[in-house]
């Protein structure tokens, strides 16, 4: 047997996790959590890459160059409805080591396609593509966690993972810029021009900056991790959850929660520095993801307070008045539009959907073990016991795959905005279009989970 595999975990029994449990949990954690940073580093790497493509001489329309960005997502989502399953199939050591070192590929690859001009398009897309193997991460690291810690540490450490792991986002959009104006990694710089003005540029560091760090903590998680005999399970005994009204409406609350946030993060820099030519959009960029993942640990402690329901009904109302607002900003016929109320309005944005993405993970195990302490009551002490084992596996599973379909949105968004453009040369469609996906969302929170009398109050 394995000196990685542990075959006995109780993280519920005090004892056991003075002992030897809260060391060892924390040392996943806390290898997990860069991990899951750098997933996501190379998930969104797009959202910079393609702001510079047209300054270096690529000759991409502004349509492709949306592409680009969206279909890191499409990848990304889908992997993560098979990644949501694949710990217990596999083990969390194994899986986790294996799925950083994926990562090299789109790194390395990125770096040398784009020092080349003539590169083709389709190549292009291949290593968006690939990107999504950082997006399916996510889903596979939060079920690892959230095995290793007991019931009462469960939001901390799925707090720490995902909002630190967020930080990804924000991390690539501000490391980027710095390090593309100089040659870390040697080659041939590319020249960049725009608007009369001509610099050295070195794009490749967008992709050869994360490769040690892949390398290193690839290496960190096959060393430093444990797999747990005890989170054992086969994908059929896992896919009772689709049987489950309430994972399917819960999908559809964090597409607009999560959906939201990574779509955002995807599109920011292009979107600005199409409506707002004369600005830089990587000045600013990183700040809507930090935003967003700070929120995240905010939206946590306040729903712990108030409820999930509640916080995610009203995080979804100030959504929609966010996208209003941002609506009144941007340019038309004509009008330059206003960049700086266009920004404030999206910093508003993120931080909704910050909240909004820790409010509705709350609901999520509450509903579960809600579901299945009604079916256990009064009945016999075990079968009370296994409900919420049985509710606790369900709920594991049940977030793995709404941040699947979730992630979805860092496609349908980006693309929505392209499609906007090339056809009434606006994303003014695609943002009432959003809008109106946050009022249905309004309405399945108040109807199943926060009115008087909801179904499943939480």
């Amino acid at each position: 047997m394995s000196r990685y595999l542990i075959s006995t975990w109780e993280p519920e029994v005090p004892a056991f996790w003075q002992s030897q449990g809260k060391a060892t949990a924390n040392r996943n954690l806390w290898i997990s959590i860069p991990a899951l940073m750098l997933a996501f580093a190379v998930w969104m790497v797009w959202s910079v890459v393609v702001v510079n493509l047209p300054n270096i001489g690529f000759t991409y329309s502004t349509n492709q160059l949306f592409w680009l960005a969206a279909v890191p997502g499409l990848s990304g989502a889908t992997l993560r409805i098979f990644y949501s399953f694949m710990v217990p199939i596999f083990g969390g050591r194994k899986w986790t080591a294996i799925s950083t070192a994926s990562l090299l590929l789109p790194a390395i690859g990125i770096g040398y396609a784009v020092q080349d001009p003539t590169t083709g398009y389709p190549t292009m897309l291949v290593l968006a593509l690939l990107c999504g193997f950082g997006g399916g991460n996510f889903a596979s690291s939060m079920a690892n966690i959230s095995f290793f810690f007991p019931k009462a540490q469960k939001g901390y450490a799925l707090g720490m993972n995902a909002g630190l792991g967020n930080l990804g986002v924000s991390a690539v959009q501000f490391v980027v810029p710095l390090v593309i104006t100089a040659a870390v990694f040697g080659g041939e710089p590319q020249t960049w021009t725009r608007a009369g003005v001509v610099k050295e540029m070195w794009l490749q560091n967008a992709g050869f900056i994360w490769v040690p760090f892949i390398a290193l903590t690839a290496l960190a998680a096959w060393f430093g991790m444990n797999d747990l005999a005890s989170a054992k399970a086969s994908f059929a005994e896992q896919a009772v959850i689709f049987r489950r009204k309430h994972n399917w409406l819960m999908c559809w609350l964090y597409v607009g929660t999560f959906g939201s946030f990574i779509g955002y993060s995807a599109a920011f820099p292009l979107l600005t520095t199409t409506l707002f030519p004369q600005v830089d959009p990587l000045q600013y960029a990183f700040l809507g993801p930090l935003v967003g993942a700070l929120a995240r640990v905010a939206g946590g402690w306040i729903s712990d307070k108030l409820g999930g329901a509640v916080v995610t009904l009203w995080t979804f109302v100030a959504m929609i008045a966010a996208v209003i607002g941002v609506l009144q900003f941007l340019p038309l016929q004509g009008n330059a539009g206003n960049f700086w109320g266009f920004f404030w309005m999206f910093m508003a944005l993120f931080a909704c959907t910050g909240v909004g993405n820790a409010s509705t993970f709350r609901m999520i195990p509450v509903i579960f073990l809600t579901l299945h302490q009604r079916a256990a009551k009064g009945k016999p002490e075990p079968v009370q016991q296994q409900a919420v084992v049985n509710a606790n596996k369900e709920a594991a599973a049940v977030l793995g795959f709404t941040s699947a379909v979730a992630a979805y949105g860092a496609f349908f968004i980006p693309k929505s905005y392209g499609t906007s453009i090339a056809l009434t040369g606006s994303p003014g469609a695609a943002l009432w279009c959003f809008i109106g996906f946050y009022a249905t969302c309004i309405a399945i929170t108040w109807w199943y989970y926060s009115r008087k009398g909801a179904e499943m109050p939480c």
